[in-house]
């Protein structure tokens, strides 16, 4: 937990930007989520917008915040002999809230009288979108809602929402504080030790998940977990492959993305790709040049004032003018542009939002989170899932993550529907079909004047230092 002060600054700050607004703020934390029974659940994770603005991490809490007296109020249970028990001794109710500078705070049981009595004089109850399904279970018992319309619906966000709620949360998050940088830092710094013990651990023969364990057992001792689930594979085609059950081969890219989330919740994701037998074949090395020059690309280009929308076309378009060299393409690059010819090759987008979660914000709503309001998304296969759009600003945390793929289903699709057949040379990419995917991503962080990768230290990237690396990784 944060310094007390800062939970407090940013209630305020959330209080400055709903002026004009009346009612209530309504918060809910998580409960914990039971796996196979109430006595066994699943490792505690607590709401990261909770974490946000309040801090405590502690299962069954909740907040308000009366927009026109500014009034706020914890509501939480203190626990009994009974629970104490099994807990140990831990922090009362008003210590907790005393920790994240509140002092009023009141019983769970009496959160719905309060909502009550806010419906009943008519005052709106302002919620952010839920993650949780016992999350939405509680607010549709509050508010009177059906349980699936306190999540977002989709990219566009949740219509039952406080919309100004939302964007007044999403700028506050969008900019990182110094606290929070050096957070995200620490999440760097074990998400590459964890690349580092499995580019280490890559020997032919040896299986996947015995990779991965490896990995993973770096970041738990350094953190609360992993950030996401790790992707690990040989199938680099296919963008979350969850299978770890293949022995390492010779001749095949091992894609690795994975990142670290530590015990204040900040996350970290990176991703590098591997020749499985510590060198390049002159045709893997052609394409992971591409995508590297990519990622330099992007990082390069990124700074105050500029679109990531502007950054994701400019490596689109250098993706295109590279495949031209290899035939794979053909003709004018701006068409093709034009077309989305390069959302065959890279049907992701370039990067994302980064902070409390992985995705940050995306449960809000991606559109909301990730374009500004001039801003749309756009139908092209790529482009059309590029999560972070918005012109950058000084304290943005992103991820810089260009890929190149050769999906079968996805090529033989496109020439079945006879799409784009004067740029495309289907006949020429039947020899990629077994190539797999590449991709390679750094975190980044806008500054005031320019952009730096997070992290103390940086992974190896370029072809010629991965090869080195592993070279005395096997030494």
């Amino acid at each position: 937990m944060l310094d007390k002060q800062i939970y407090i600054n940013r209630r305020k700050a959330l209080l400055d930007k709903m002026k004009g607004e009346s009612g209530i703020v309504l918060f809910i934390g998580n409960a914990n989520s039971p796996a196979q029974c109430r006595a066994n659940c699943y490792q505690w994770r607590q709401d990261s917008s909770w974490i946000y603005f309040w801090g405590i991490d502690e299962p069954d809490y909740a907040a308000t915040i009366d927009l026109e007296t500014g009034q706020e109020t914890i509501y939480a249970d203190d626990l009994e002999i009974d629970d104490l028990i099994w807990t140990g001794p831990v922090l009362t109710v008003s210590e907790q809230a005393a920790r994240t500078g509140v002092t009023n705070v009141k019983k769970s049981s009496q959160l719905s009288w309060t909502v009550s009595e806010a419906l009943i004089k008519g005052r709106r109850i302002h919620f952010l979108p839920v993650t949780g399904y016992y999350n939405a279970i509680k607010l549709s018992s509050l508010l009177g809602i059906e349980p699936m319309e306190a999540f977002s619906q989709g990219k566009k966000g949740c219509p039952k929402a406080s919309r100004a709620l939302v964007d007044a949360a999403i700028s506050l998050r969008l900019v990182k504080s110094p606290e929070e940088v050096e957070l995200l830092d620490k999440a760097a710094d074990l998400g590459i030790a964890m690349h580092v013990a499995a580019r280490k651990g890559i020997r032919l023969g040896r299986m996947e998940q015995e990779i991965v364990t490896e990995m993973e057992a770096v970041c738990r001792n350094g953190g609360w977990g992993t950030s996401f689930s790790t992707i690990l594979t040989q199938h680099g085609e296919v963008f979350h492959c969850a299978s770890h059950q293949n022995p390492i081969v010779s001749g095949k890219l091992l894609v690795i993305d994975a990142g670290a989330e530590i015990w204040e919740h900040y996350a970290s994701d990176f991703t590098r790709t591997y020749p499985t037998d510590g060198k390049f074949t002159p045709e893997q090395k052609d394409i992971y040049t591409t995508v590297y020059e990519c990622n330099e690309l992007a990082f390069n280009l990124a700074k105050p004032g500029v679109r990531y929308y502007d950054v994701h076309q400019a490596v689109c378009r250098h993706i295109l003018e590279n495949l031209s060299q290899t035939g794979l393409v053909r003709g004018s690059v701006d068409d093709m542009m034009e077309l989305g010819v390069a959302g065959l090759f890279m049907p992701h987008g370039l990067g994302h939002n980064m902070g409390l979660d992985d995705h940050d914000m995306e449960d809000y709503g991606e559109d909301l989170v990730g374009y500004d309001a001039d801003q749309s998304r756009s139908p092209l296969l790529g482009l059309g899932s590029l999560r972070m759009a918005r012109s950058l600003k000084p304290g943005n945390v992103i991820s810089d993550e260009p890929g190149i793929y050769f999906i079968p289903d996805l090529i033989e699709n496109w020439k079945a529907d006879g799409k784009c057949l004067e740029f495309v040379d289907y006949d020429r990419l039947q020899k990629y079909y077994g190539f797999g995917g590449i991709r390679l991503e750094d975190d980044l962080l806008i500054t005031q004047d320019g952009v730096r990768r997070l992290g103390s230290s940086r992974l190896p990237i370029a072809p010629q230092d991965v090869e080195t690396a592993m070279e005395k990784d096997r030494n």
